[in-house]
């Protein structure tokens, strides 16, 4: 595995619009209680007091997605990483509206969290919409990229599942070229309509909406572990 040092993303600003009253109270009083811990391993019995199957997002946006699987299955274990604090505030109000007690969140570099987690012990990790990073000169910042996923492909269990979703040309087209090169995954498709079509078990995201209200395609990736 390439040196993690070497694959970490550069983000913005963490922060938009000033927080209303009542998301800083969220931050406030839920953030800690469903953060994970600042240190040690991050398995089910550690987040969850068993030995749950576990779930892992990289970069939730407004945590649409992160609480309809986590609705979907109360009986596994999500953890969510997302940089953006306005984002996070949007995934605290889905896990209090819903009363989520299977999700846990991390304020920050996904990978940092990613390599807390044991070796094959992930049943899915999903990346919707990343920043496509869309010069040529910043392809070396994209996730999808040899070292970023040899660590996801070490997290994953043999027959688990990475999502990927972009309306993103360049990314879209980047993706494949480089997943096309691994031997560690095999994409599920058949079709072209095969990644046209949302999954079922797929929430729709607001990017996606967003994206399809301006007339763009969006790309559903499935890759089953090996």
């Amino acid at each position: 595995m390439n040196d993690p040092t070497s694959i970490r993303r550069l983000y913005g600003r963490r922060q938009g619009h000033k927080l209303r009253q009542g998301q800083a109270a969220l931050v406030e009083d839920l953030l800690p209680v469903v953060s994970i811990p600042d240190e040690g391993v991050l398995d089910a019995p550690t987040l969850f007091g068993d030995a749950r199957p576990l779930e892992f997002e990289i970069g939730f946006g407004g945590g649409e997605h992160l609480a309809g699987q986590a609705a979907m299955r109360p009986d596994h274990g999500f953890i969510g990483c997302e940089p953006f604090l306005n984002g996070v505030v949007g995934a605290l109000n889905h896990i209090r509206d819903g009363e989520l007690e299977n999700v846990r969140l991390h304020m920050g570099d996904a990978l940092e969290a990613l390599e807390r987690v044991p070796d094959a012990s992930l049943e899915r990790v999903y990346l919707l919409h990343p920043d496509p990073w869309r010069k040529a000169r910043h392809a070396k910042r994209r996730m999808v990229n040899d070292g970023p996923l040899d660590m996801i492909a070490a997290k994953l269990k043999p027959g688990g599942e990475f999502r990927l979703g972009t309306d993103d040309p360049t990314y879209c087209r980047w993706s494949m070229m480089v997943m096309r090169g691994r031997r560690d995954f095999a994409w599920q498709v058949e079709t072209a309509q095969d990644f046209l079509t949302r999954p079922d078990d797929w929430p729709e995201t607001r990017y996606e909406r967003k994206a399809r209200r301006q007339g763009h395609e969006v790309w559903y990736f499935r890759y089953l572990r090996l």
